[in-house]
């Protein structure tokens, strides 16, 4: 018989601990998978757009919950001892989200006045389902604003802009003029001893075709909105179309230095250039037009503007300029603004009284100066080969903003000028005019109707003494 033989029954301990542990894992397992289930976190809920009053526009509900999902939706618009039901839904398999559109107009009933919506929300949570319940006091208002027209431009050129003086009801949120994509809103307080007359500049934009007509458009706090078809006449104005050869040195010295990605320098001509003048220029475009979009309320400039003195317009509004390599074109663009060539390095004077919005460098415009002159109106002063003004200055009339020169996309030293309107770019020569400024602007600040501002503008018949006719 060995000596390392016992006859000592073996420990079951082992075995135990095992189980134990077994056991003890099956728990945790369990309990991470079921702890969840048990979240507290009620589901959450918005409404878009968050107002306290509800009209004929469309509300959005939005219901969420990040944890055990949503397991029932109700939403309710109580009004006068009635209850409206708006929404009411039990998901099978609980969802993350749910949204509710509400349109008063489907739902039957429903009268102006106070009423109350309410919106309850319940999660799947083994903790008896967490509840979330949004209730809000709202007037229900399906009236749209009222909108009466007391001046309107009878003729507008393709490009340009036309003003209007309107009336709108006091429950109006806001107002102006809608044309295909663009939006110009109209100003109060601006027409002389009718603070609640509302004064609007719109523009029919060069990129708009011309059979779109502009609207009047004013909304209410519950979305509701009043239009009225502005019955203008559109001039054509002629935009001419250029071609343009890029050259090796233009490349070298003027474009790949815009870019400041290195890798993109590398690319072939074609490449260099289309980076520059689609993409860059996009980008430069995009910080115009959100620094143009910033209106202030008030008019701050005064008469007609002032063209660069001793300048030439080289370049023109609105040009479709096709830019060719070797022979073969590559890309295009259109020039939003007129080119004035003056000697080099001559003084750049503000074209009216305004605000600088704007001072610095614009990439293919080079340094430039952004000027506002409220309203929505701005001017932009660009290739500059200095600044003498900085963000914030109060600027008046023909007072020096820098020098011109050729930074930026520029070939020589010029000074490339742009008119914009709420973002939109508009025909500079306008604004140079005094007799259009005089009759399509003045008259309507100094609360002249339209009928008055037709009369005003009637030829003046000329009489002979004698009361015979000449042959």
């Amino acid at each position: 018989m060995s000596a390392f033989y016992s006859d000592r029954p073996r420990s079951k301990f082992p075995l135990v601990v095992l189980l134990l542990l077994i056991v003890v894992a099956a728990l945790a397992g369990g309990g991470y998978y079921l702890w969840p289930r048990f979240e507290s976190q009620p589901p959450q809920i918005s409404v878009s757009p968050d107002v306290d009053a509800l009209g004929l526009a469309p509300l959005e509900i939005r219901i969420t919950d990040q944890g055990t999902g949503l397991q029932s939706v109700t939403a309710t618009l109580s009004q006068g001892g009635t209850e409206h039901n708006l929404a009411s839904e039990q998901f099978a398999q609980p969802v993350s989200e749910k949204k509710i559109a509400v349109a008063l107009a489907k739902v039957s009933g429903v009268k102006e006045g106070s009423a109350v919506l309410r919106i309850t929300a319940r999660d799947a949570s083994l903790w008896r389902g967490n509840e979330a319940v949004l209730e809000k006091n709202i007037a229900i208002d399906i009236s749209p604003p009222t909108l009466e027209l007391i001046a309107d431009d009878r003729y507008v050129n393709f490009g340009g802009v036309g003003a209007i003086v309107y009336k709108a009801s006091a429950d109006t949120v806001t107002s102006g003029v809608r044309i295909g994509n663009y939006f110009f809103p109209g100003f109060s307080g601006q027409v002389k001893d009718h603070p609640d007359y509302f004064f609007a500049l719109f523009a029919h934009p060069y990129d708009t075709p011309p059979e779109t007509r502009p609207t009047l458009v004013a909304t209410d706090k519950a979305g509701n909105t009043r239009e009225l078809r502005l019955a203008c006449e559109l001039k054509n104005v002629r935009y001419k179309k250029s071609t343009i050869a890029i050259t090796d040195g233009f490349l070298q010295n003027k474009v790949v230095p815009l870019l400041s990605d290195v890798a993109a320098r590398q690319g072939s001509p074609k490449d260099v250039f289309i980076a520059v003048n689609r993409g860059l220029r996009k980008e430069n475009e995009d910080r115009i037009t959100t620094v143009t979009k910033k209106a202030t309320p008030t008019m701050l400039w005064k008469g007609a503007f002032a063209q660069l003195s001793n300048s030439k317009v080289e370049a023109n509004f609105a040009d479709q300029r096709t830019y060719t390599y070797n022979g073969e074109p590559i890309d295009t663009a259109y020039h939003l603004g007129y080119d004035l060539s003056v000697t080099k390095g001559s003084p750049v004077e503000a074209a009216n009284s305004g605000t600088v919005a704007f001072a610095g460098d614009l990439g293919i415009y080079g340094n430039s100066v952004i000027v506002d002159h409220g309203l929505g109106l701005f001017t932009l002063y660009s290739h500059l080969s200095s600044i003498d003004v900085k963000v914030g200055d109060s600027i008046a009339k023909r007072q020096i903003l820098g020098k011109t020169g050729e930074t930026g996309l520029a070939a020589g030293d010029h000074l490339h000028f742009g008119v914009y309107l709420d973002g939109v770019a508009v025909l500079p020569v306008e604004w140079w005019d005094p007799k259009w400024i005089d009759d399509n602007i003045t008259p309507k600040l100094e609360g002249m109707s339209g009928r008055e501002i037709a009369q005003a503008q009637q030829p003046v018949k000329k009489t002979h003494k004698g009361g015979r006719k000449r042959r």
